[in-house]
């Protein structure tokens, strides 16, 4: 199947553009739209603080496609320690961000189509250039989505991934 094109829904039969290479979440699995009213809380586009204690920044958990040329990415949200969350703010916006070793987290995002669930796999968070997020980098361990990041996935796949997160509420 050619990326970009459309692909024939196995659920409902139609017709849909696609599949998408990608999808993301607004924010950690442990936010709540209660938070925004509530001092310590803050959901920015790429950074979140809950309670003033629980540190979030947005990422991109990158999956080799197989049997295409390209990446399926996955946006998510890591959780980091105060520490190395204040780190990371501080070379926000500094070119040299870059040569920072990889941070520790936990994936904070239930991604759909895994189980176990992803909450709190284990990852490393490596800087990218300015302008990029951070990438995501699982443990290597048997959860299909660290091996899934370590041996790709097919476009099979991806349509299967589409087709459940397009029909989500039927």
């Amino acid at each position: 199947m050619m990326v970009g094109s459309t692909f024939s829904c196995s659920f409902c039969s139609e017709l849909h553009d696609g599949p998408p290479l990608g999808y993301g979440t607004h924010a950690p699995v442990y936010w709540n739209a209660d938070f925004t009213e509530q001092q310590g809380n803050v959901l920015g586009e790429e950074q979140c603080v809950i309670a003033g204690e629980h540190f979030f920044v947005r990422a991109r958990l990158v999956l080799p496609i197989k049997d295409a040329d390209g990446e399926f990415d996955w946006g998510v949200w890591v959780s980091l320690s105060e520490a190395n969350f204040h780190r990371s703010s501080a070379l926000w916006d500094k070119p040299e961000r870059v040569e920072e070793p990889p941070y520790f987290g936990w994936l904070s995002t239930a991604l759909p189509g895994y189980e176990p669930t992803t909450v709190n796999l284990k990852t490393k968070l490596h800087t990218q250039p300015l302008g990029e997020r951070p990438l995501a980098e699982l443990e290597p361990t048997d959860h299909p989505l660290a091996v899934e990041q370590r041996a790709g996935i097919t476009m099979a796949r991806v349509q299967w991934l589409a087709e459940q997160l397009l029909h989500a509420d039927s």
